[in-house]
């Protein structure tokens, strides 16, 4: 274990998240000066590194080693001298540099809006974040595409006047997110808001009903707005019955306009889950985007992180779903799997590439806290994790193989090999919920359990509401649920 004292307030999350990346191997905890008591005194004695900011100076200590170095501002100043004294105590450097948050992309978006080059803002990352010169030119990249997919989305049609002619004001654009909290069983690194269905199957019903009373009031409230996109993640949606699945979405179409509905998106992610009859139900009603998500095409791999299905399964999911006339198909990868090699990453990307989905979703596996691949890692140590610029580069040529590009890209804290989440398709086939979610250019109301609907005011302010993540105090608190949205959403 790491510990480390830093002796300003308010630093914790930026202190814990660049010091985890240049010590994967280590348990980091951080103790700053709003630290309760009971904790400082059971991690005090195990304290191997302190920061200590003195006047215009901070001074890092690790173990025997001290290094100071001269502070420029607050916040920011101070993560550029942490970066660069763990820079220099461990000999490395990072890809994204003392780059902390999940998105990176906001800031080449910005400067883009602002008029600036490519070059300018390529030369911005790299001054005053350590960005490496790849990652940043990948960042401008995807925000120059991002701004040509949300073009027109952000704002619906101008609202008629009585006369006939347009008022100026245009009407807002929202997106619905449907959170489904089961999946067949819990993967071993997964720390979503998720619940093995098997222990729920007789809460089910009473979980949708709660779902389309949210729905109504969102669809109340937001009448005279223009629903852009729908995304019914979770979770598994596809773990419900085929009746179950039916009756959501026809109440889903009965509440909502879908004549401005730009992409109807629905994850069936496990393919133990998939069946002919859910995936001719999900067609029937619309749905233009699916997720059929291997994570890796290594069995051996899949029976250790906890996917039941083989790859064999996974390949008919797939194939069964091109026959029944699904155009726009995406597939998940995870890179930096237990005990996966680059050779591992090869193979299973050949096997993607002869498919041939429509988009390709490549994560950089985050070990997070509430899952259970903490423990695993805590028991067979973080050098089973590998994830390297070698596998990165195999997934992006194997993305290339298929004609598609970059187009949207997160970051998570602890993520193997301190890399991104990088999403790709071909023409047209690029998930535009996706990129809104991310760069939070528009309102979108979430309903179900563990979902956070935010407000995006014309300002460009933030309001976010949350739902309980437990499905029974979900169902039982539904009236508050409904309530928190009311006091997001009417001015």
């Amino acid at each position: 274990m790491l510990v480390v004292d830093v002796n300003r307030e308010n630093f914790e999350y930026d202190v814990h998240a660049i010091v985890q990346a240049f010590y994967p191997e280590e348990q980091v905890k951080v103790l700053t000066p709003e630290t309760g008591e009971e904790k400082r005194s059971l991690l005090q004695e195990k304290i191997r590194f302190r920061i200590r900011e003195e006047g215009d100076s901070v001074l890092c200590t690790l173990d025997d080693r001290e290094y100071c170095w001269k502070a420029e501002g607050e916040k920011e100043g101070f993560k550029r001298f942490l970066y660069l004294t763990l820079s220099q105590m461990t000999g490395r450097t990072l890809p994204w540099g003392n780059l902390t948050g999940i998105r990176p992309t906001k800031i080449a978006y910005g400067m883009l809006d602002q008029g600036k080059s490519e070059e300018e803002i390529v030369d911005f990352y790299r001054q005053k974040y350590f960005v490496s010169k790849e990652k940043a030119r990948l960042s401008v990249d995807i925000a120059r595409r991002e701004r040509t997919l949300l073009a027109g989305i952000r704002h619906g049609e101008k609202t008629p006047t009585d006369s006939g002619s347009e008022c100026s004001d245009p009407v807002e654009g929202y997106s619905l997110y449907i959170g489904i909290p089961f999946c067949p069983t819990t993967c071993l690194y997964c720390s979503f808001t998720s619940f093995p269905v098997s222990g729920y199957r007789k809460k089910v019903d009473s979980y949708i009903d709660c779902l389309i009373r949210e729905m109504e009031y969102a669809a109340e409230a937001y009448r005279d707005k223009i629903l852009d996109c729908v995304y019914i993640g979770g979770g598994t949606p596809t773990t419900l019955e085929v009746e179950q699945l039916d009756r959501l979405l026809t109440n889903l179409k009965r509440l909502f306009d879908f004549s401005t509905v730009k992409e109807f998106t629905v994850e069936a992610g496990r393919a133990d889950s998939i069946t002919e009859e859910k995936l001719r139900t999900l067609y029937r009603h619309g749905v233009d985007r699916i997720s059929v998500n291997p994570q890796t095409m290594k069995q051996e791999t899949l029976d250790l992180i906890g996917r039941k299905a083989s790859v064999a399964q996974v390949e008919e999911a797939y194939a069964r779903a091109r026959r029944i006339g699904f155009d726009n198909i995406n597939m998940d990868l995870i890179l930096g799997l237990p005990g996966e090699s680059a050779e591992d990453v090869r193979r299973t990307v050949d096997r993607i590439v002869e498919l041939g989905p429509d988009s390709l979703t490549v994560h950089s596996l985050a070990v997070k806290r509430a899952s259970r691949l903490s423990q695993w890692v805590q028991e067979n140590g973080v050098s089973m994790l590998c994830n390297t610029d070698e596998t990165m580069e195999i997934a992006a040529r194997g993305a290339e193989r298929l004609g598609l590009v970059p187009y949207y890209l997160y970051r998570q804290k602890n993520m193997s090999g301190n890399f991104e989440n990088v999403g790709y398709a071909r023409e047209g086939k690029a998930g535009l919920y996706n990129i809104l979610i991310m760069e939070e250019k528009q309102t979108i109301i979430a309903v179900g359990a563990g979902s956070i609907s935010k407000r995006v005011h014309p300002d460009g302010l933030i309001e976010r509401c949350e739902n309980v993540k437990d499905v029974d105090s979900f169902i039982e608190r539904i009236d508050e649920m409904i309530e928190r949205k009311r006091k997001l959403l009417e001015d």
